[in-house]
């Protein structure tokens, strides 16, 4: 599970995006279209990056298929403490990102 989490937060183009949606569930549970208005982002991006969460098995969806909402499943929950290690290096880098953007 850890390597998967690696993978889907930090080891692809969208993983920054993914690490919110999950702490965004981890929070209250939401449906796509409360996900995309909590997170400024588009609905069609939200139900991929949902996808890509459920299929390694670290969301779940709860509920009919138009009004699921989603939450973390019992597996990442016990993985925990790793999500949050990747995103903190996910937020430390943008913000070294940003600090050498003003710099340069």
């Amino acid at each position: 599970m850890e390597a998967a989490l690696w993978f889907v937060l930090s080891g692809t183009r969208g993983g920054a995006n993914r690490a919110r949606i999950l702490r965004a569930v981890d929070q209250r549970p939401r449906n796509p279209n409360q996900l995309a208005e909590a997170l400024d982002l588009n609905y069609d991006t939200v139900r991929h990056h949902l996808d890509v969460l459920s299929e390694n098995d670290v969301v779940r969806a709860s509920g009919d298929d138009y009004g699921a909402i989603y939450l973390p499943t019992d597996r990442v929950r016990t993985h925990w403490g790793v999500v949050e290690s990747i995103t903190e290096q996910l937020e430390s880098n943008e913000r070294e990102h940003a600090r050498s953007n003003v710099e340069n």
